[in-house]
């Protein structure tokens, strides 16, 4: 069957500090093909995983963020829905600056444990993948663009986030939802009929049901993300990005993460 899906598979490490979330991603985008009767188009090559630093793990993704960039706004311009498998949340430093440019009206749904909002004034760690959202609203510099306006932003299951980035996503309009407050009505209140981006990061789930990098618990469950997604109607769905399935995680079979995650986003494919 055609698909007005366009399936892009990230395969390019962009800041990777383990090595199965490439190897995930391409689980999940194989899954997808299948599903959707449509192929994958790859984006970069892969490579080994390193606990480097931002300011060295941005320039060494250049390569892959300009693809991201360049393939979405291709989806977009064509008039398909862009239906990303990332292997980091790093990666949306590529894509959500073509979002803003597209969909400037959009709400971007960043379904994280995380806020991704820290800088490089702010970050502890030096990982990239904490920075992206900040980047993408302007906040930072990552040279791949920005215009996401971050009142426009929704973090849905945020509860893992560090004291001076809570001061930015709330200096900056960014609502932040406990897993608590993640609720359809809720969400279908802040959405308020406009069109969506969605952004999901598996470490918003409980521990062991889809595995991520981070485990973080307190999450939601694979339902309550299935009843979000079933609370917004298809028609506003702009595109989705799906991320951080760490693939190997001994607890939980492959086979299992990548059915669940099909049975969880198939809401939006409806």
């Amino acid at each position: 069957m055609s698909s007005p899906f366009s399936l892009i598979l990230s395969q390019g490490r962009v800041a990777d500090r383990t090595d199965g979330a490439l190897v995930g991603a391409r689980l999940v985008a194989d899954a997808l093909s299948a599903l959707l009767g449509t192929d994958a188009q790859v984006v970069g090559t892969p490579d080994a995983s390193r606990q480097d630093d931002w300011s060295e793990a941005l320039p060494a993704a250049a390569t892959t963020l300009t693809g991201l960039r360049h393939a979405v706004d291709t989806a977009i311009s064509s008039g398909a829905t862009p239906l990303l498998v990332t292997n980091t949340c790093a990666a949306s430093l590529g894509t959500l600056p073509a979002v803003a440019e597209h969909h400037p009206d959009a709400v971007v749904l960043w379904i994280d444990a995380h806020g991704d909002f820290n800088t490089p004034d702010t970050t502890g760690s030096g990982y990239l993948g904490g920075m992206v959202l900040a980047a993408a609203c302007g906040l930072w510099d990552s040279g791949h663009g920005a215009g996401v306006d971050p009142r426009q932003v929704v973090v849905v299951g945020g509860r893992d986030i560090d004291p001076a980035e809570a001061e930015l996503l709330a200096a900056n309009g960014v609502t932040v939802l406990s897993p608590g407050e993640s609720t359809p009505e809720r969400l279908r209140e802040l959405v308020a009929g406009r069109p969506v981006w969605i952004h999901v990061d598996w470490d918003v789930l409980e521990p062991g049901y889809i595995p991520a990098a981070y485990r973080v618990g307190d999450g939601l469950l694979p339902h309550q993300i299935a009843a979000l997604f079933a609370s917004l109607p298809a028609e506003s769905v702009r595109g989705v990005e799906l991320a951080e399935f760490e693939a190997g995680d001994a607890e939980v079979p492959e086979r299992v993460s990548v059915e669940l995650v099909l049975e969880t986003v198939q809401h939006l494919l409806r």
